[in-house]
C-alpha cells in the first residue's frame, strides 16, 4: 500500500510514518498503516488457546516457518525448545506479532506447560502413535514437535502425554517440521474454530 491520501483518519492505532510513506508489511489488509503495538494489542484480545513448540538443536530452518504458520492462525505462543538461536529467515518477519518463549529442554518445557495446567501433545510417526486424524484435541494445549529428520526426543517423546502421527501413504519416511506443524495447528482450527469467520480483526479504522 503506497502512502495514504490526505485528509488521514484520526485513530491512534495508525502509524503517522506509515500513512505518509506508505505501508509494505506482510500484513492484512485490515491492519495496514497500524502501530505494531496496536497490531499485536488486537492480536493478544483474540488469540487462541493452543500453543506450539519445537524443538531446536541444530539451527533448523523450519522454525521460522512455524513462527509464520502459528502466526497465521493465532497460536497464543510458541515456545523454542533447546538453542536459544533460531532461524528466523522462514518467519517473513511475522515473529514480530508472534510470542515466542524459549526453553532449555524439554523437561522445562513440560514443567512450564504443568504449571499452566495445558497437556503437551507430541507429534511424530512413532509406533502406538495415535491419528491425528481422529483424535480429540483439547482446546488448550501444547503441541511439540521434534527436529527435523530426527522427530521428537527422547525428553520430549517423554515430556508428552500423547504422541499423534500424520496419515502419509507415499515413500518417504516423513514430511518436514514445518508442514507436520501446520497440518496439526490446523487441524485443532477444524475441531475448535470451523464455522466460525476467520480474522475477526478490528475494524478498519477508516481507511477507505
Amino acid at each position: 500500500m503506497g502512502p495514504h491520501p490526505q485528509p488521514w483518519p484520526q485513530d491512534d492505532r495508525l502509524d503517522p510514518d506509515l500513512l505518509r510513506d506508505g505501508d509494505q508489511r506482510n500484513v492484512v489488509d485490515a491492519y495496514r498503516y497500524w502501530r505494531l503495538e496496536a497490531i499485536v494489542a488486537d492480536l493478544d484480545a483474540r488469540r487462541h488457546p493452543f500453543h506450539v513448540a519445537i524443538e531446536n538443536f541444530s539451527h533448523d530452518f523450519n522454525i521460522g516457518s512455524v513462527v509464520r504458520t502459528a502466526n497465521a492462525f493465532l497460536a497464543a505462543e510458541v515456545h523454542i525448545v533447546g538453542r536459544r538461536r533460531w532461524n528466523r529467515r522462514g518467519a517473513m518477519v511475522t515473529d514480530r506479532y508472534q510470542h515466542v518463549r524459549h526453553h532449555a529442554d524439554a523437561d522445562e518445557l513440560a514443567a512450564w506447560a504443568a504449571g499452566q495446567g495445558l497437556p503437551v501433545l507430541g507429534v511424530d510417526n512413532l509406533p502406538g502413535a495415535v491419528p491425528l486424524e481422529t483424535a480429540e484435541l483439547p482446546e488448550s494445549c501444547v503441541l511439540l514437535f521434534g527436529q527435523e529428520g530426527e522427530g521428537l526426543s527422547a525428553a520430549a517423546r517423554a515430556a508428552a502425554g500423547q504422541v499423534l502421527a500424520i496419515g502419509q501413504y507415499g515413500s518417504t519416511r516423513s514430511i518436514n517440521a514445518g508442514a507436520a506443524a501446520a497440518i496439526a495447528m490446523h487441524a485443532w482450527i477444524r475441531q475448535h474454530r470451523f464455522g466460525q469467520t476467520p480474522g475477526g480483526l478490528g475494524q478498519e479504522p477508516g481507511l477507505g
